[in-house]
């Protein structure tokens, strides 16, 4: 999967992710290298006890065994620099037992079964930060998200007119103002400065 609008996003290009690339992106310092994106697939305490190099292994893990990439990569000149996390939901049980998710109630139901997928977290490379690349990332994580069954693509973004405060390391699941402009549509704002939306892939 790859997006060809290089014109809509700056030159940027993206694709199903691939470990080499993911790897290097990450790094071996910065949030990213130590978190690898299992915040949401450990809950509670585990997170805490899992040492950053068994949460690299279980990331990279996620690669084989012939299931669709747990997220999608955008490309600068033949590098990485951005990477969205996208997966179906049941995957991230942190954000099933959230207080965001939890307040929204009704308005995340499957919808008569539909495969939801979630869009869990954005890793902009610094110096490529507000330059597209986080919407090119968008588009293709729907887009990853439609092509392997999903029904309804969710997010759980932050509203910065109400958390002024929230800076960049708040804001790795996206801002409302990203969604919104993607054709998201809000279906929860009960924990104020937090959203729950949601598009259906056409």
């Amino acid at each position: 999967m790859t997006d060809h609008s290089q014109e809509a996003y700056g030159g940027i290009t993206t694709a199903a992710a691939e470990w080499p690339a993911v790897e290097q992106l990450f790094g071996v310092r910065g949030e990213p290298s130590r978190c690898w994106c299992r915040f949401f697939a450990l809950p509670g305490p585990s997170f805490a006890a899992t040492p950053a190099a068994d949460r690299k292994a279980q990331l990279k893990d996620k690669f084989d065994g012939g299931r669709p990439a747990p997220g999608v990569l955008a490309y600068l000149g033949g590098s990485a620099v951005g990477w969205c996390a996208v997966e179906p939901r049941q995957c991230y049980p942190r954000i099933l037992r959230s207080q965001v998710f939890k307040a929204a109630g009704a308005a995340v139901d499957d919808d008569g079964g539909g495969s939801v997928w979630s869009v869990s977290c954005f890793v902009v490379a610094p110096g490529h930060r507000r330059s597209g690349v986080a919407a090119a990332l968008l588009a293709a994580a729907v887009e990853h998200a439609r092509a392997n069954g999903a029904a309804v693509v969710e997010a759980y973004p932050v509203d910065p007119a109400q958390r002024p405060k929230a800076g960049p390391a708040d804001l790795y699941q996206g801002t409302l103002g990203l969604f919104l402009a993607a054709g998201f549509e809000l279906v929860s704002d009960a924990i104020p400065g937090r959203a729950v939306m949601r598009l259906r892939p056409g």
